[in-house]
């Protein structure tokens, strides 16, 4: 090895780096191997991911370099049922499926708690942690723990929604304003599939502390604007935002109330859709009639896309998120640079460009709902046809 460490040193660069991959294939090795560039250990993509994790079996050489703990910090159990029903299952799958050990990696949820996440991750950090994984409650809490972890050498990684002013080194999401996008072009299909005449639209936005809500806001106002600014369309209110399902119940009542016009409402999520759903139904206003949009490919969304309430939602395969994120995280903890496959567009946190891993988004409709969400098991087709017999036939879904 000595010699051939002598004759690399009279060629070229190139040649080096040739013969070191060669090195770094050797398991006879460690010494070329520690030295392996990140693209030649894993060849990995935001593309890559399936359904049956195969992809993460080729991490585990990677899994194998790296060293310290990596610590999940999921954000609550309440305002959405995905954290405990498909984030923390999928990322320890993945977690398994690259092959490291569960003592070398842990996914916790902070019960709703700023104050008991910031105490998970400093325990985390204590315990060995080299890369730190959150999904922050707010960003001023998030911006803290990330402070202090970057200041011990820990790697930071934003989950699911960007930490506004936070010092994450990287970022894993879906694309959320394509999110908006798809909402809004699904709102406009609904509204010409309905024969909706002389829209009078209410626009309903989530929470505006949480930088997702506006990123869905950017990406359903450009497809709708146009609409609104060449008299297509009429918008007739927008209120303050919120996720908390009852206030937007209040706020879609405020506003019909102001504006009995109203005839088509864009919801950014289902739970948000629902409540304006309720709202219509205790109205007495029939199905088809008043289009709602939503997000999350919720059990309760789906059923009122099949019961013509809501026109569709989209869904967020949360395996690739996961998958994606595990990944990441093993190159940072092996001391590799992803690659600029794996890590594809940046993201402003309003204090620097993040770069990110950001995934697609698929529209769902009755069209597509059984080659998707039923498809990947999303949900359950003995659950999302339980009083929609009828409509699941006419979509193809079998129960």
């Amino acid at each position: 090895m000595n010699v051939s460490l002598k004759r690399a040193s009279l060629v070229s660069t190139a040649f080096v780096v040739s013969m070191g991959l060669i090195a770094a294939c050797s398991s006879s090795s460690k010494t070329a191997t520690s030295s392996t560039s990140p693209s030649t250990t894993v060849a990995v993509s935001a593309t890559s991911f399936t359904s049956d994790f195969a992809t993460m079996a080729t991490l585990k050489p990677l899994a194998a370099q790296g060293k310290g703990k990596v610590v999940v910090l999921l954000p609550d159990t309440t305002t959405s049922a995905r954290y405990v029903s498909f984030d923390a299952p999928y990322l320890t799958k993945a977690f398994k499926a690259a092959g490291l050990p569960t003592s070398d990696f842990q996914v916790e949820n902070a019960q709703g708690s700023a104050s008991t996440m910031q105490t998970q991750a400093e325990a985390a950090i204590t315990n060995g942690a080299s890369v730190l994984v959150i999904d922050p409650l707010d960003s001023g809490s998030g911006a803290a723990i990330e402070q202090n972890a970057t200041q011990k050498g820990v790697k930071v990684i934003d989950y699911d929604r960007i930490t506004l002013n936070g010092s994450a080194a990287y970022y894993v999401s879906f694309d959320n304003v394509q999110v908006g996008k798809l909402i809004g072009q699904g709102f406009e299909d609904c509204v010409t599939a309905w024969a909706v005449s002389k829209p009078q639209v209410l626009i309903m936005d989530g929470d505006p502390t949480d930088n997702n809500a506006t990123l869905f806001s950017q990406g359903y106002h450009a497809v709708l604007d146009p609409k609104f600014a060449d008299g297509t369309y009429t918008k007739v209110d927008e209120p303050a935002g919120t996720w908390d399902n009852q206030k937007a119940l209040t706020n879609f009542q405020q506003a019909y109330t102001a504006h009995s016009n109203i005839n088509a409402v864009v919801t950014p999520n289902d739970g948000v859709g629902n409540a304006v759903v309720s709202g219509l139904k205790t109205l007495n206003i029939p199905a088809k009639k008043v289009p709602t949009t939503g997000q999350d490919a919720t059990l309760q969304g789906l059923q009122n896309i099949l019961g013509d309430y809501q026109c569709m939602t989209v869904y967020k395969p949360i395996y690739l998120e996961a998958q994606a994120t595990v990944a990441l995280a093993l190159f940072l903890r092996a001391g590799q640079k992803p690659s600029s496959a794996l890590v594809n567009k940046t993201t402003n946190n309003k204090s620097t460009d993040v770069p990110s891993v950001l995934l697609a988004p698929v529209s769902v409709t009755t069209k597509n709902m059984n080659d998707t969400v039923v498809k990947d098991g999303f949900v359950q087709a003995s659950q999302l046809c339980a009083g929609y017999t009828a409509q699941c036939q006419a979509a193809g879904i079998t129960p």
